[in-house]
């Protein structure tokens, strides 16, 4: 099962502070100063476990963010019921190898009960068809299809505008606590773009980063 890939900071971190600080103008990557100024799309980061859900088009896997991650019993009972054969067989009848990424989240899950209280539940953020990403409108409709959530959009504007936003702090607007913090957010270009290695350009920046 294919891991999802690194997403890295937007900036570099200050070696003096055990690499816990942000050194705001050093990008991270060369790719983030040449495009930092086009439009990206911000959503909101979730804090909770990544999972990995695979359907080749006659079995469900489930994964957690390695192959070696362990999936709690009770997420892994939600998990089998949300993404049953039949299902999948519906949503992809066509595909032999898709790969759906998310995180699991709420109850016994890091901070989750501030998402949710008393259960866990599933928040796709992305999706890989044989050797395509979705687009956003196509993620919406595959969450859509299986009646799942998916990470909510918090805005669209550049690299800076996304780290001003964090800085300034906003509430999470999936959590069942309305006063809880948001972790960050995820950016992605507008348009979906790779560097010449072949690896997504994707960023993030958490609100952590900022307390001092």
């Amino acid at each position: 099962m294919k891991e999802y890939h690194k997403i890295q900071t937007v900036f570099l971190r200050t070696p003096e502070s055990k690499f816990k600080t942000l050194m705001e103008g050093h990008w991270a990557l060369p790719e983030f100063e040449v495009l930092k100024d086009i439009p990206w799309i911000w959503t909101e980061k979730i804090d909770g476990t990544n999972i990995r859900i695979q359907w080749n088009g006659q079995e469900v896997r489930f994964g957690g963010k390695t192959d070696d991650a362990h999936i709690p019993t009770f997420l892994l009972n939600v998990l089998q019921t949300k993404f049953t054969t039949e299902r999948m067989k519906t949503v992809f009848p066509d595909a032999t190898e898709v790969c759906l990424y998310g995180e699991g989240y709420g109850a016994k899950i890091q901070k989750g009960s501030h998402y949710l209280p008393d259960r866990t539940d599933f928040i796709l953020f992305d999706c890989k068809i044989d050797s395509w990403w979705l687009a956003r409108p196509n993620l919406e409709d595959i969450a859509n299809k299986l009646s799942i959530g998916v990470v909510p959009i918090m805005g669209m504007g550049t690299l800076l505008q996304a780290v001003e936003f964090v800085k300034q702090g906003y509430k999470s607007t999936i959590a069942h606590n309305k006063n809880y913090d948001a972790e960050g957010l995820i950016m992605k270009p507008a348009v979906e773009l790779f560097n010449r290695q072949g690896q997504r350009i994707v960023s993030k920046i958490k609100f952590r980063d900022f307390i001092r």
